[in-house]
């Protein structure tokens, strides 16, 4: 296979003068970058670009720390995220944890070991602490806020979006307001917010009106049963897939008000409300953030959807 010193002998140029070709250096004479070109065609040369990241300090891969893929929440943050790395030629390592505390902090090392330029993380499993003596040193972008100074983050209007939710319901005369939410062993800063402005807004909210561990689609199931037990008639959902979930178990005259989250094509073809957190902007503005390394902190704004 040949190499750079090959190319250098059968030019007759300097090995430094083919590194510079290689690389792109302006100052070079166009009849010597044309020649280099030629040979290495001839050659079938391929310049190895991990190693020429390597040697300038970088990897042109970022890491994206995800509980999991297949949700329809984070799967539109990705695509965002992705639009974005690709168009600058960065490469996207996708870091599951399953809300693995321990494995999230792997992550983290493998970071600060330098195997990714930087990290994107759209949700996390350890506390805020955890992360506290990685940014100083290295180039992290959450998909949360977060009050910290420190912390660079763009992030959806979540407590927007859910006083319209819930306004909008105490308006269609809604009596008892009930909730779908993730995890229950150890609560979100999200599934926090929501139940407090659900406070705010709804003086009789009731927390036993909330389904917990609703996460995917098929959850639904069984969250309509509990709200139909529950007698809640407005529910605001946590995704568009489990709110259709919940709607198809209902007899048409018996459905209550429904509001999803994202704007996915099922909450166009059953016209249900919805959410739009524009997630795949997020995701954008996250990448973005990342690339430029600025110090910023991001909101975007929410679309409530009445259908």
């Amino acid at each position: 296979m040949a190499n750079i010193r090959d190319i250098a002998k059968m030019t007759g140029y300097s090995v430094t003068t083919i590194s510079r070709v290689i690389n792109n250096h302006p100052y070079v004479a166009e009849e010597k970058r044309q020649k280099v070109l030629e040979v290495m065609n001839a050659l079938d040369y391929k310049p190895n670009r991990t190693a020429q990241n390597l040697s300038k300090g970088i990897t042109k891969n970022v890491g994206v720390i995800v509980p999991f893929v297949d949700h329809p929440f984070y799967n539109q943050l990705l695509k965002g995220i992705m639009k974005a790395a690709f168009a600058h030629q960065y490469k996207i390592t996708l870091l599951p944890t399953n809300y693995d505390e321990k494995l999230e902090k792997s992550y983290l090392e493998e970071l600060a070991a330098k195997s990714f330029d930087g990290l994107i993380v759209t949700t996390r499993a350890n506390h805020m602490d955890v992360f506290l003596p990685y940014l100083a040193k290295n180039n992290i972008v959450f998909c949360e806020a977060s009050d910290l100074k420190e912390v660079r983050f763009v992030a959806i209007d979540l407590a927007a979006s859910l006083k319209a939710s819930i306004l909008y319901l105490k308006k269609q005369g809604i009596k008892r307001l009930g909730l779908t939410l993730g995890r229950s062993k150890r609560l979100s800063g999200n599934s926090i917010l929501t139940i407090a402005q659900s406070k705010k807004y709804f003086p009789d909210f009731d927390e036993a009106d909330i389904f917990w561990d609703c996460i995917h689609a098929e959850d639904g199931l069984q969250a309509a049963e509990f709200f139909q037990k529950r007698q809640v008639d407005g529910i605001i959902t946590n995704g568009d897939e489990v709110a259709a979930m919940i709607l198809a178990q209902y007899s048409p005259e018996q459905k209550p008000f429904v509001i999803g989250r994202e704007n996915l094509l099922v909450s166009q073809l059953l016209q249900f409300s919805t959410v739009d957190h524009q997630l795949k902007q997020c995701g954008k503005a996250a990448f973005q953030l990342f690339y430029e390394e600025k110090n910023a902190q991001l909101t975007i704004p929410h679309r409530l959807i009445i259908r």
